[in-house]
């Protein structure tokens, strides 16, 4: 950031040649008498203007009618390293600021803004104190004087690279806040978004507008303690060095939905400042909830191709075929349920044969005692699957009625979901198999009937099996 000076004297020659200017101890001002410019006999304003000057992030400099340099800020003094008291004075930039051959060029190109219309933009190199070149950006605009006149030229200019840059920044921020691959929302130090761009938007299922201002409670159902931490944590810490990944549920019009957010951070700073003063968190995230789920799905798999391996090589072993089916089942259970229950056909009715205990998590055992009816009443799940020679899932539905709901089908009283696969072998039903979960777990999918009539396929083998080998 430059000073400035409304007035000076020049007292030093150029590079190549005399200033140009007038004589030493001429004002700044055309308009002020010579040794009048300094800060005693400077009109009401002219500090202010001063001030004004050295506040800008542009370099400036000021010309009047003539030509001649009036005004020259610190930051036209930090990019040429030509004092205000070097420059003001002097007639335009032949031979100190710009090279003697292009003189004529530059000047003409600077002053013909006084006569046009609007602003003009013109690239062109300038000479640097210490004799390097340095390429600028310059605007330019005429100045009008009290009668309306054209009464001299006043240009801003920049490093072209610094203007680059710059625009580039300012291309970026319009880019990622318009039509992004990816979400960007700018949440300010209470945590409200301000900025949301169209794919924030769509992820966070509200307008653009919509969603400024709104707490982030009132969008996001699940996970906002997560991510409020993190944006906290931003706030107070910095950014984090890696990308965090963040399960949601959303609250939208068609009900709620889980996602999966891959999120990085970055903590907003005034550039204005000297110390710096947040403003807020850039939040970008991508959606990659299809992504976590296939590899979910995918460890599921592979999980439980595992156990299946693992059960058909521990019933291989057992002599007694419902040990095997017990076996099997005790592997089938890890990650996959809480309980099992192993009904077969007697006659008319399914009678109890094998169980988890129901009050404790343990391995499936043969009813103590034998097998005992199982008092199922119409209609129900197990009854069905049977009838159906098929795969039936059920829930409660949820709170209170759980218990209730499991006692009534005579489950173990913390099962809410169930799922029942047939039992079948050579083109018989031999019974029913039913897989129940807990409250705290998810209802049974389709994947998990697919996997469920698998291990039916095999229990089944090793009860008729048992069947056989007691018949002989």
């Amino acid at each position: 950031m430059g000073a400035s000076r409304s007035s000076g004297t020049t007292d030093e020659l150029g590079p190549d040649e005399d200033s140009g200017g007038g004589p030493p101890g001429c004002s700044a001002d055309p308009g002020t008498p010579a040794g009048e410019g300094g800060p005693p006999g400077e009109p009401p304003g002219a500090e202010l203007l001063a001030a004004l000057l050295d506040g800008m992030d542009a370099a400036l400099c000021a010309f009047d009618a003539d030509g001649t340099v009036t005004h020259w800020n610190r930051e036209a003094e930090r990019v040429l390293g030509w004092t205000a008291r070097e420059a003001v004075g002097r007639a335009g930039f032949a031979g100190w600021a710009v090279r003697r051959a292009d003189a004529e060029e530059v000047r003409a190109r600077l002053m013909s803004a006084m006569d046009a219309p609007g602003r003009q933009v013109h690239e062109f190199a300038l000479l640097r104190k210490d004799g390097g070149r340095v390429l600028v950006r310059t605007q330019s605009a005429g100045v009008r004087g009290a009668d309306g006149k054209p009464a001299g030229v006043y240009c801003a200019f920049s490093e072209v690279h610094a203007q680059i840059d710059l625009e580039r920044a300012i291309a970026l921020s319009e880019a990622l806040l318009e039509d992004a691959s990816w979400g960007v929302v700018l949440v300010d130090v209470d945590l409200r978004p301000t900025v949301v761009n169209a794919y924030a938007a769509r992820a966070l299922g509200g307008g653009r507008t919509a969603l400024l201002g709104r707490p982030l409670g009132e969008l996001v159902v699940q996970g906002v303690e997560e991510l409020e931490a993190a944006l906290h944590h931003v706030l107070a810490e910095g950014a984090p060095s890696a990308p965090a990944e963040v399960w949601v549920t959303l609250r939208t019009a068609e009900g709620e939905r889980r996602r999966c957010w891959r999120s990085g951070f970055l903590r907003l700073a005034s550039p204005l400042t000297e110390e710096p003063v947040p403003l807020g968190v850039g939040w970008l995230f991508r959606d990659v909830t299809a992504d976590r789920l296939a590899e979910q799905e995918a460890d599921r798999l592979r999980f439980r191709t595992s156990q299946l391996h693992r059960a058909a090589r521990t019933a291989s072993e057992c002599e007694d075929p419902m040990e095997a089916a017990t076996s099997l089942l005790d592997f089938a259970l890890a990650g996959f349920a809480d309980h099992v229950l192993v009904d077969l056909v007697a006659g008319e009715r399914l009678v109890r044969t094998a169980a988890t205990p129901s009050d404790a998590p343990g391995p499936c055992l043969p009813v103590s005692g034998g097998a005992i009816p199982a008092r199922y009443g119409p209609g129900h799940p197990a009854l069905r699957s049977v009838e159906r020679t098929g795969t039936v899932r059920t829930s409660a539905g949820g709170g209170d009625a759980a218990p209730s709901w499991a006692a009534e089908r005579r489950w173990p009283r913390d099962a809410a979901h169930a799922l029942c696969a047939v039992l079948r072998s050579r083109g018989r039903t031999l019974g029913v198999l039913t897989f129940l979960r807990a409250a705290n777990r998810s209802a049974f999918e389709r994947t998990d009937a697919v996997y469920a009539e698998t291990v039916a396929a095999r229990v089944a083998g090793a009860v008729d099996l048992a069947q056989v080998t007691a018949g002989a």
